[in-house]
C-alpha cells in the first residue's frame, strides 16, 4: 500500500508540474484540454497495472526454444476498456467536429456580410495621417531607439510590436521584455517600460519608461503572461492571442482573446477579453459587449481569415467540386482604421484565379460586424508587383499595401523601401486598374503624381467632376522641371500668386517645355488639397502667349 501511495503521488506530483509549467486549458470541451485528460488516465491505468501485475512475466525455457525467454504481457481486458474509452471518445468528438458534419455552421459562422459602396463607406483619407511605418519598420525604428540606450539594450528586447489607436494617434507600441532567465532575477520588478512608434511618421519615435512591464512572455513562474492568466481565474475557459495594448493615459495592458468552441473541437467564436494590467497584475474580464473603448481588437486575426475562407469554401457545401461560386481571402490582409474603428481588411479572389479581386471585405475586429465591397480590381500582391514595376531601375521592394480613399477612388498605398528596409519612395495604384500607379518622394508627390495619371488613364473623368477648382493668372516669375525618375513634373510661379507653388505634369500641355518668365498663362489646381508649403497640383495648363 505504501508503495502505490509513493508511486501515485510521484504521478501525481509530475501531472501537477506540467500543469504548472505548461499551463493547459483543463477544460475538457477544448480538445488540448480533452487530449490532456485523456492521458492522465492512460498513465493512471498503467501505474495500476504494472504496480499490480508488473510489466512482463518471463516463462521458463523450454526445449524449443532453450536460449530465450518468452514475454507474457498480463493487461486486464477491463483495464483496456477503461483506457481505450476516453480515447474512442475524444476520437468520436474530432469526427464529429469535422466539416462533413457541420457544413453549415462552418460557412456561417462570420455571418452575411452587409453589401456597401467604398466610396461612401470608407472615409476620405488624409494624407497626413496616412500609415507610412509597417511592422518590420516599426521594429527597425524602436531597435534604434533602443541602440541609443546601450545599457538597457543589453538588459532587454523588443517584444511583438501592435498597432493600434492611442488617444487618437496611430501609434505601433512594442514592449520591452527580458533577455533571459538571469536579466529577470535581477529585475523582478520589470522591464522599463515601452517605445511608442508613430505610424504616420518615422521621425516619431518615443521610448516610455515609468511604466513597469513586470507580466510578460519573457518572465518567469508566475510573472510569466500566460501562466499569470490561466491561474488567475482562467483554467478552464480559452484564451488565444495576447496583445500588448495601452489606455488613453498610456498605461500597459495585455489584452486576451477568451473564446469557446462551436462545435465540440471546432469553430472556435470569441466571446470576450481579459485585461491585465501589465504592471500591476490586476486583471478584468469583459464580454464583446462592454470592452472598454481603448481597446481596439476582440476578434483573432486568424479566427476571422479562417471564417472568411470557410464562407468561401463551403459556399455551396462541401460536394462542390466545379468550384462553383468559392473565393478565398488573397495572400495577406491588413489592420486599417476607418472613422476610429478598427478592421481587419482583405481582398477575395476566385478559387482558382488570377491577379484580379471580385471584392473586399471588412471585419470589425471588435464585433466581427462584416462589410462587403463588391468591385472588381487587382489584388494586394499584383498592386504590388505593379508598383515595383514603376520603380524597378531602383529595385526598390513595395511593402504589403493598405487601401484608402483617394477623392472616391479605391486605391492601394505602399512604401517603397531599398534592400535595407528604409523607405525612399511611396506608390499608390488604383485597385480598379492596377496599370494606374503614381509615385513620389513625399506623399502630397506621390498623390499629386497618382491623381495625374488617372486624369490622363480612361474613365477618370469622375475624378476631376468629384473636385473644386481654381484658375490662376499671370506672369511666370519662375519655371523649372524636374525629372523624378520616372517622369517631368514642372515647377512654376506665378507674380500673382508668390506664396503658391503649382506643380504642372509634362504631359499635361506641350507648351510648357516653351514656357519662359514673363510669359502669360492660366491654369486651373485642385483648391481643396494643398500641399506642403502652399503647392498645389495643376490640372490644366494654357500659356497665353501661343494663343494671342
Amino acid at each position: 500500500m505504501k508503495k502505490k501511495v509513493i508511486v501515485y503521488s510521484i504521478i501525481t506530483l509530475l501531472i501537477a508540474l506540467y500543469v504548472f509549467i505548461q499551463a493547459p486549458v483543463l477544460n475538457p470541451l477544448y480538445f488540448d484540454g480533452a487530449l490532456f485528460y485523456c492521458v492522465v488516465i492512460t498513465i493512471y491505468i498503467l501505474a495500476a497495472v504494472i504496480m499490480k501485475f508488473g510489466v512482463i512475466k518471463l516463462e521458463k525455457p523450454t526445449q524449443e526454444r532453450p536460449l530465450n525467454v518468452v514475454p507474457n504481457f498480463h493487461f486486464p481486458k477491463k483495464a483496456i476498456l477503461i483506457t481505450a474509452a476516453p480515447w474512442v471518445l475524444l476520437l468520436i468528438c474530432t469526427i464529429a467536429s469535422s466539416v462533413l458534419f457541420n457544413v453549415s455552421a462552418f460557412r456561417d459562422q462570420l455571418g452575411t456580410p452587409e453589401t456597401r459602396i467604398f466610396e461612401s463607406d470608407m472615409q476620405a483619407v488624409d494624407t497626413d495621417q496616412i500609415p507610412i511605418v509597417d511592422v518590420d519598420l516599426a521594429t527597425k525604428l524602436a531597435d534604434k531607439k533602443l541602440g541609443e540606450r546601450p545599457a538597457l539594450g543589453s538588459q532587454v528586447v523588443l517584444g511583438e510590436p501592435t498597432i493600434q489607436m492611442v488617444d487618437g494617434k496611430l501609434v505601433w507600441v512594442v514592449p520591452l521584455q527580458h533577455s533571459g532567465f538571469f536579466k529577470w532575477i535581477t529585475n523582478l520588478e520589470g522591464t522599463p517600460g515601452y517605445i511608442v512608434v508613430s505610424a504616420t511618421s518615422m521621425t516619431d519615435v518615443e521610448y516610455v519608461e515609468g511604466h513597469k512591464i513586470k507580466y510578460q512572455p519573457n518572465a518567469y513562474l508566475l510573472q510569466n503572461l500566460h501562466r499569470k492568466l490561466r491561474f488567475s481565474g482562467a483554467l478552464f475557459t480559452g484564451i488565444t492571442d495576447y496583445s500588448f495594448e495601452l489606455d488613453d493615459d498610456g498605461n500597459p495592458y495585455w489584452v486576451a482573446t477568451t473564446y469557446q468552441n462551436k462545435r465540440f473541437f471546432s469553430l472556435p467564436e470569441a466571446t470576450g477579453v481579459i485585461v491585465m494590467n501589465a504592471t500591476t497584475g490586476q486583471l478584468n474580464h469583459y464580454s464583446i459587449d462592454n470592452v472598454p473603448a481603448w481597446v481596439d481588437r476582440v476578434q483573432p486575426e486568424d479566427f476571422v481569415i479562417t471564417q472568411i475562407d470557410n464562407q468561401g469554401e463551403y459556399v455551396h457545401g462541401i460536394f462542390n467540386f466545379a468550384n462553383k461560386d468559392k473565393f478565398r481571402t488573397s495572400e495577406g490582409h491588413i489592420i486599417v482604421y476607418n472613422e476610429g474603428r478598427c478592421y481587419l481588411f482583405t481582398g477575395l479572389t476566385s478559387v482558382g484565379g488570377d491577379d484580379s479581386a471580385i471584392g473586399f471585405i471588412m471585419v470589425d475586429m471588435v464585433t466581427k460586424e462584416s462589410h462587403l465591397y463588391q468591385m472588381a480590381g487587382a489584388t494586394e500582391t499584383a498592386a504590388q508587383q505593379s508598383a515595383e514595376g514603376k520603380v524597378q531601375h531602383l529595385a526598390y521592394q513595395a511593402s504589403f499595401p493598405l487601401i484608402i480613399n483617394i477623392d472616391g477612388e479605391p486605391t492601394y498605398f505602399m512604401t517603397l523601401k531599398d534592400n535595407a528596409g528604409l523607405v525612399k519612395q511611396y506608390a499608390m495604384v488604383s485597385v480598379t486598374d492596377y496599370t494606374v500607379v503614381g509615385v513620389g518622394e513625399t506623399i502630397s508627390a506621390t498623390v499629386q503624381d497618382y491623381e495625374q495619371t488617372l486624369r490622363n488613364s480612361s474613365g477618370s473623368a469622375s475624378l476631376d467632376a468629384t473636385e473644386e477648382k481654381e484658375e490662376a493668372r499671370g506672369k511666370v516669375l519662375r519655371i523649372a522641371s524636374e525629372f523624378d525618375g520616372s517622369s517631368t513634373v514642372y515647377k512654376v510661379i506665378l507674380e500673382e500668386h508668390l506664396d503658391q507653388i503649382f506643380l504642372v505634369p509634362a504631359d499635361l500641355s506641350e507648351e510648357l517645355a516653351l514656357t519662359r518668365e514673363g510669359d502669360s498663362v492660366v491654369l486651373e489646381y485642385t483648391a481643396d488639397e494643398a500641399g506642403e508649403g502652399g503647392i498645389y497640383s495643376a490640372v490644366t495648363f494654357d500659356n497665353l502667349e501661343f494663343t494671342q
